[in-house]
This record gives C-alpha cells, structure tokens and sequence, in this order.
C-alpha cells in the first residue's frame, strides 16, 4: 500500500515509517522543512513539500502524492485536522487513519482537549473511511519525551555518593498508587498500520495502551529496575509540588514540566484494549520487558540490547506483572471512551507505606 504521513519527522513518525518499510508499504511523507525532509529519507520514505499551516498548498500536496491511505500522525491539538481532512477529501483516499490520544479522558482543564475532541468531531463527520486510535503516554526508546528523561534521571541519581547498601531516596508527588498504562512505540507503530490495512477498522476509535495498567510506584520500581539502581520510594503531598511547579512555569519561559503533568498523577490513566486486540491484533509487550529495552537503547543497560528498536532513526542524526481487572467499554457505543469511574479506586492491595516500601 502506499501511505500518506504526516507527522513522519517525529518520534512515532519515524518507528511508523520504518515499520511500515518492513511490511512492504510505500510510504511518501509530508515535510515542511529541510531538516524534516532528511528525517523522513533516513527512514525510507519519499519527502513530500507541504505544511499544515497552509491549507491550499497541502490539498495540492495531497493530490500529488498518488497514495491510497492517509495516515495523520500529526498532533490533533493545535487546529489542523478541519485543512488535513479536506485536503484528503479532495485527494480521494480511500483510507484515513487518525493518531490522537487518551489525554482527551481527563477531568482536567487542559488546554489542548477541547481542541483534540473537535478535531476527532471533524474526521468522524467526513466521507473518510476513518479510524482513530488514542495511546497512552508512549514510551520504548531515545526520544521519547517521558519515560527516557526518568531512566537518565535514575541512572544519574544512582552514581550519587551514599553509604553502602542503602537504596536511593526518590520523592512520589502523590503517592504513586494511581494507575498508569504506556504504550511501547513499536507496539503502537504496529497498531497504526494495522488499522490502515485492515477495512474493517473503518468508522471505528481504539483505546491503544500496554497490556495491563499498573500504579505509578510499580512504573517507577520497574525503571529502576532496568537502569539497575534499588530504590525506596517516599510518600509526599502532591499539591506544593503542583503550586512550586506552577511558580516555575511563572518565571521559566521554556518550563521542561508543567502542573498540569503532575496533577494528572492523581488521575487513574487504565484503558481498556480489547477492541484493538480482536480488530487490530493487538498484542502489546509488558511494561517490564519495554522499560528494560528503552534502557538498553539508552545505553544505560548495557548487558541487555533488543533489537526490535535498534534499527530507528534516531531524532538527531540518528516478572509478571500483577493483573488488573480491565475498565469495561462504554455502554455508548464508543469503543474508546471509558465510562466515568471506571478507574477510580487504586490498584486493590498495593500501594505505598507509610515508611515509604512498596507493598501488596
């Protein structure tokens, strides 16, 4: 098949470019610099001109390209999805898959939701054949915004002087019994094309998340795991940290983390996968055996190298886990949207002490 991508230069774009080569897919990738048009090559994708600002160059854009499927990996968050849908409209693709994200479940005033949910209104209103997946926080190698920062963060902190034997002190804003569930890229880069090859993922929106959620102390266990350092983990409230955060974010102009990011923490992120896994034939990897490769690609693990992620251009030149009973889907129809209080209550039996051990 050959594929239309936007969003290509970036860190799922380029697992998703790469990937899509392996499977014998064509892929023509919108670039709208230099810079993005060399990212895309490195992966085997034909640069395409274009910029999703400009609405009447990316609908020529579009129609040149000669391909039978779109597929946006753009973020839906900054107003381009009315342009990007009229634009494959009038180049008649036969296919359209959509990349937007779990974020749009919080209860929580962010700023780019409003936006996210009208963009999924645009493509699910239009004559597409379209499918839209919403990830988790995506994670499983350099370049990722999240998790490698913690595993370097970790690894740092553990050359740090202290006595013999002793474990590293790490604070957990909130106390870490909320439940999280990443995604690996590879995992989500497969679930992307799936959909794309698949007709009857058309008219349908997918929850794509790890196997299983776990609490935010059982992420942060793991990651220590993989970067070998032992650590304990200390209880502390969550909101000075949101109103110093915020104080931050006041006086920084580039803030590397906002309040937002930690009052998300005193959300449960669980999802559901079943319909990505009968549909799609989803089948993630646990977060353990995920963690542990992004830290040998990190090189912060260096006994341990898998080669599922180590062939992808990077942004410059280039035990078992405890099961959870999973959130049920909606009674509405929508094979993503998670009934309100689905994920209220922590992990039943595991949490934090008092003196700071992870139990259950």
């Amino acid at each position: 098949m050959r594929l239309l991508v936007t969003g290509g230069s970036g860190f799922l774009g380029r697992h998703v470019l790469v990937t899509a080569a392996r499977r014998g897919h064509s892929c023509v990738a919108l670039a709208r610099s230099p810079a993005a048009a060399a990212a895309v090559a490195r992966c085997g994708a034909t640069p395409l001109a274009g910029d999703l600002d400009d609405g009447r160059s990316l609908t020529a854009a579009f129609a040149s390209a000669g391909c039978e499927a779109l597929v946006n990996l753009a973020s839906l968050g900054f107003g381009h999805a009315p342009a990007i849908v009229a634009a494959a409209v009038a180049a008649r693709l036969d296919r359209a898959v959509f990349v937007s994200t779990t974020a749009v479940t919080t209860a929580l005033p962010a700023p780019s939701k409003a936006v996210r949910l009208a963009a999924e209104r645009d493509v699910r209103s239009s004559s597409l054949a379209w499918t839209i997946l919403r990830p988790t926080m995506i994670y499983g190698a350099p370049g990722d915004r999240n998790l490698s920062r913690l595993l370097a963060l970790l690894a740092r902190a553990s050359r740090l002087p202290r006595p013999a034997g002793l474990p590293l002190l790490v604070p957990v804003p909130g106390g870490g019994a909320r439940l999280q569930q990443p995604v690996h890229v590879a995992d989500l880069a497969g679930a992307v094309l799936a959909a794309a090859e698949r007709p009857q993922a058309a008219g349908s929106c997918y929850d794509v998340a790890g196997p299983e959620p776990l609490a935010f102390a059982e992420l942060l266990h793991l990651s220590s795991a993989a970067v070998g350092c032992r650590v304990r983990l200390l209880p502390v409230p969550l909101s000075p940290v949101v109103a110093l955060t915020r104080g931050y974010e006041r006086l920084s102009r580039r803030p590397r983390i906002r309040a937002e990011q930690w009052e998300r923490l005193a959300e449960n992120k669980a999802f559901t996968i079943n319909a990505a896994a009968r549909d799609l034939g989803y089948a993630p990897r646990s977060f353990a055996a995920g963690i542990r490769e992004e830290a040998a690609a990190l090189g912060l693990a260096p006994r341990f190298r898998h080669p599922s992620t180590s062939d992808i251009p990077a942004q410059e030149p280039c035990l078992a886990l405890p099961r959870v009973p999973s959130p049920r889907p909606s009674a509405g129809g929508c094979r993503c949207a998670a009934p309100p209080g689905c994920c209220s209550a922590p992990m039943p039996g595991r949490g934090i002490s008092p003196g700071g051990r992870w139990s259950g």
